[in-house]
């Protein structure tokens, strides 16, 4: 290797390692407000939501709202089944024997 590809490596290594780093280890010596500890709160169901209701409603690439859509029925059995048991073990294994059984009577 040249002496230019060695620079660009460890370029490379001290940016990335710079930009994982540093905000952990100032993280200990700022404290943000209130209201944006509030806000982040509501990341994680965000994401959830984000990520489910495409693969539920546009399975196909298009809107499948339908009772013989089988992600929309599992969907709504789980979401029942984990209200109902606050068991994740539980919602997550009643939400899969719902879409397969489901799709297994469409067949």
């Amino acid at each position: 290797m040249t002496t230019g590809e060695w620079i660009l490596i460890l370029g490379m290594l001290a940016v990335t390692f710079g930009i994982r780093y540093f905000p952990f280890a100032l993280a200990g010596r700022t404290t943000m407000p209130p209201l944006m500890e509030a806000a982040l709160q509501y990341v994680p169901p965000a994401v959830l939501v984000a990520i489910t209701v495409p693969a539920v409603l546009l399975p196909r690439g298009e809107w499948w709202l339908s009772w013989t859509n089988p992600y929309l029925v599992a969907a709504l059995v789980t979401t029942l089944a984990g209200i109902l048991t606050r068991n994740l073990l539980a919602t997550i294994a009643i939400g899969l024997l719902a879409f397969f059984a489901f799709q297994a009577l469409l067949v």
